[in-house]
C-alpha cells in the first residue's frame, strides 16, 4: 500500500503559476512563501514539457543548485538540500526554453491548519480585531495562504483553486483564520524565525469529509451521508490530497461540532485513523521529507449551550482524545490539545 501511495503522489500535476512557456510550479508555490527549513528538506514540483532536464536554483544568503530532474509524464520533481530558517530567496526552475521563479521565499516551519467552520473563523471576527490587524505589519514572516472550498468525489492531482495566495499579513488577514493566525504568531514570538501558514478548512463538515478512503475503512465507515457535506473522502480529494507533496513541520485542526450527531460513536476511532493517515500520507508524498509522526494539535469542543442535557457535545469531547481523557496518549502520540471547556461566548453574533 505504501508503495503504491508514493507511485501516486509522484504523479501529482501543476496547472496554475503565471511564468514563461510551459514550465509550472504546482499550485501552493508561489511569491512570499514560506518552505519547509532544516533539518528536513523542501520538495519543489510542477508540470513542464516531457523529457526535459529541469534544474531549480536557489538564490540568497545561500546559493544552491539541484541535480536536474527529467520531466515524467509531465512531472518534475525536485528535493532541495536542507537550509537553515531566513532568507528572502529567489527559486528559480529552468528547462531547456523556459523558467518559472518565485520570489521573496523564506525559510521556516510550514504549519496545515483544517477543519470546520472553528477554524473557518475569520481575524476580521475575532475579539480586538481592529487592533490585530494593526499589528500585522510586525509579523513580516509569518506568511499566509488559503485553499480555496472545493469538493470532489475522486482524489485530485492538483487544488481547484486557491482563495488566498501566499502573502505577508497586512495584504490578506482579515480574511485568514483566526485561530491559525493566532498559532502561528504565537510560534513566530517564541521561535524567531518564518512561519508558513496552510488554511484548508470548511465549515460545516464532519471528520469523514476529510479522511482517505484507507482511514474510514479502518473504522467501519464506508456509507455516504446524504448530506453532500457528508459525503465520505470529498474534502480529503480536493483539499487535502494535492498537498501531500509538500513538505509541512505539522498540523492543527478544529472541528468536531459536524459529527455531535454524525457517526458520533465512531470519532475515537476515525478522528486518530485521521491523524495517522494524514502523518503517514505527507511523509510518503514528500518524500519522507514530513516526519512520519509529525505533531498534531487540535482543539477542544467548548461548552455549546448552558444547562443543555444533550450527550453530543461531552460524547465528541471525549472521543477527542480517543476515549482517555487527555492527550497525548497512548493511541494519538505526538499530539497537543488546547483546552476549550470553559471558553464559551454566549454573546458572539456568530455563536459559540
Amino acid at each position: 500500500m505504501a508503495k503504491t501511495l508514493y507511485a501516486v503522489f509522484l504523479l501529482i500535476a501543476s496547472t496554475i503559476h503565471d511564468c514563461d512557456g510551459n514550465l509550472y510550479f504546482a499550485s501552493y508555490y508561489g511569491d512570499a512563501m514560506v518552505l519547509q527549513k532544516s533539518p528536513e528538506k523542501a520538495v519543489l514540483w510542477g508540470h513542464g514539457p516531457e523529457g526535459e532536464q529541469v534544474t531549480v536554483f536557489l538564490l540568497g544568503p545561500i546559493k544552491q543548485k539541484t541535480s536536474p530532474a527529467t520531466v515524467t509524464n509531465g512531472i518534475w520533481k525536485v528535493t532541495l538540500d536542507p537550509v537553515e530558517a531566513g532568507g528572502p530567496y529567489n527559486v528559480t526552475a529552468v528547462v531547456q526554453n523556459s523558467t518559472a521563479t518565485l520570489t521573496d521565499v523564506l525559510f521556516g516551519d510550514v504549519w496545515l491548519c483544517g477543519g470546520q467552520s472553528n477554524m473557518l473563523f475569520e481575524v476580521s471576527q475575532m475579539f480586538n480585531a481592529s487592533g490585530e490587524l494593526q499589528d500585522a505589519d510586525k509579523y513580516p514572516h509569518v506568511r499566509t495562504m488559503m485553499v480555496a472550498l472545493n469538493r470532489s468525489d475522486t482524489e485530485l492531482l492538483d487544488l481547484i483553486g486557491v482563495d488566498l495566495l501566499w502573502s505577508m499579513p497586512t495584504k490578506q488577514l482579515s480574511q485568514f483564520s483566526a485561530v491559525c493566525w493566532l498559532f502561528g504568531r504565537y510560534m513566530y514570538d517564541i521561535l524567531k524565525y518564518p512561519v508558513g501558514l496552510v488554511e484548508s478548512c470548511w465549515g460545516g463538515t464532519p471528520i469523514e469529509a476529510w479522511s482517505s478512503s484507507r482511514a474510514l475503512q479502518h473504522c467501519g465507515l464506508e456509507r455516504t451521508g446524504s448530506n453532500h457535506y457528508e459525503n465520505n473522502s470529498v474534502m480529503w480529494n480536493s483539499m487535502i490530497h494535492p498537498l501531500l507533496n509538500m513538505t509541512i513541520k505539522g498540523a492543527i485542526w478544529y472541528q468536531g461540532e459536524a459529527n455531535t450527531d454524525y457517526h458520533r460513536d465512531k470519532y475515537n476511532c476515525s478522528f486518530p485513523a485521521m491523524i495517522d493517515d494524514w502523518r503517514m500520507a505527507f511523509h510518503l508524498g514528500s518524500g519522507k521529507q514530513t516526519a512520519i509522526d509529525f505533531p498534531f494539535g487540535f482543539v477542544q469542543l467548548s461548552t455549546n449551550q448552558k444547562g443543555s442535557l444533550d450527550d453530543g457535545f461531552p460524547d465528541i469531547r471525549w472521543h477527542q482524545t480517543a476515549d482517555f481523557g487527555f492527550a497525548p496518549n497512548p493511541r494519538m502520540k505526538r499530539t497537543f490539545m488546547a483546552v476549550a471547556l470553559d471558553l464559551p461566548d454566549a454573546y458572539s453574533p456568530y455563536g459559540t
